[in-house]
């Protein structure tokens, strides 16, 4: 192994062609780079400078081995600062999933500044159920997941409230209630719900169903589907109601109103909380960036 102080000893006498300015260059003695240069000969196996008392001259071999000599020094200073820049955070890649975030502006207003201010940082973006990101970050497969209360034991997982909405109902328009303020859940009793299915977010699928058992009932689950948006059109096309996020009313299709409840739950059963999650035990200054910057946009 030829070490990078012999390559910089031996680009500094091939450029000034002297030994005593070289030696000069370097703030170092001439005796020992010239020992320096012979040590880097005897691990080559051949002569990189021709010596005489009147001069110095590169031979064929070493102004071929001079080209490979500040490729390789250019390449190590290239990959230090490219670490250097991935260690501040600057500089890396980010795998990031979700659950749908159009309606949450401050998630959006935090990723198109952290974006704006890390240009360098390459993200991959996944969007999915709570119980599939869950998943992810026990395995590895992202560094940041942005969720809703996975409803089961996550060991080794540290989870972040970012912020919390209204559970609202969502009408046919054609309901008994639809023109109504408010609706307590309580006379929705009979009435058909449509859902996403449990394994898809159990914390969610279980807060719900408690918020209907504070109303006094079980809610009566006539159809499903994977996407709350799909869950709307359900309801939109009269299969039944549903209980969702007040910020899902943004992206309402025609033919639903979505209304507040009117309900004396307690409000940890009739607020929705997101949260940021992620797996502490694994190090990533690029990660903590985001984080912090997640933690900002959410505090104004």
């Amino acid at each position: 192994m030829i070490e990078t102080r012999l390559l910089r000893q031996f680009i500094a006498v091939a450029e000034e062609l002297n030994f005593r300015r070289a030696a000069e260059r370097l703030h170092m003695a001439q005796p020992p780079l010239s020992q320096a240069i012979l040590r880097l000969e005897e691990v080559l196996g051949y002569p990189v400078f021709e010596r005489t008392n009147r001069k110095v001259a590169l031979t064929p071999a070493g102004s071929t081995f001079l080209a490979t000599a500040r490729q390789v020094l250019a390449s190590l200073e290239e990959g230090v600062a490219a670490a250097r820049r991935v260690a501040q955070g600057i500089e890396g890649h980010l795998r990031l999933s979700f659950i749908h975030i159009t309606p949450y502006a401050h998630v959006l207003d935090a990723l198109r500044a952290f974006r704006a201010a890390s240009p360098a940082v390459q993200f991959t973006l996944r969007e999915a159920s709570t119980q599939q990101q869950v998943e992810w970050l026990e395995k590895n497969e992202v560094d940041i997941a942005l969720l809703r209360a996975p409803g089961r034991s996550t060991p080794g997982l540290r989870f972040e409230r970012l912020s919390g909405e209204d559970i609202v109902i969502a009408l046919p328009l054609d309901h008994r209630c639809a023109g109504q303020a408010r609706v307590d859940l309580a006379d929705l009793a009979g009435d058909d719900f449509v859902a996403s299915p449990r394994e898809l977010g159990q914390g969610f699928h279980d807060q719900l169903a408690s918020l209907c058992l504070h109303a006094g009932f079980v809610p009566r689950v006539v159809q499903q589907a994977r996407r709350l948006q799909t869950v709307l059109g359900l309801v939109a096309a009269g299969f039944g109601v549903a209980l969702l996020p007040a910020s899902l009313a943004a992206c309402a299709p025609a033919g639903v109103v979505m209304l507040p409840l009117a309900s004396n739950a307690p409000e940890a059963l009739r607020q929705l909380d997101l949260y940021m999650a992620w797996d502490p035990q694994r190090t990533s200054p690029v990660r903590e960036r985001l984080l912090a910057q997640l933690r900002r946009s959410v505090s104004h």
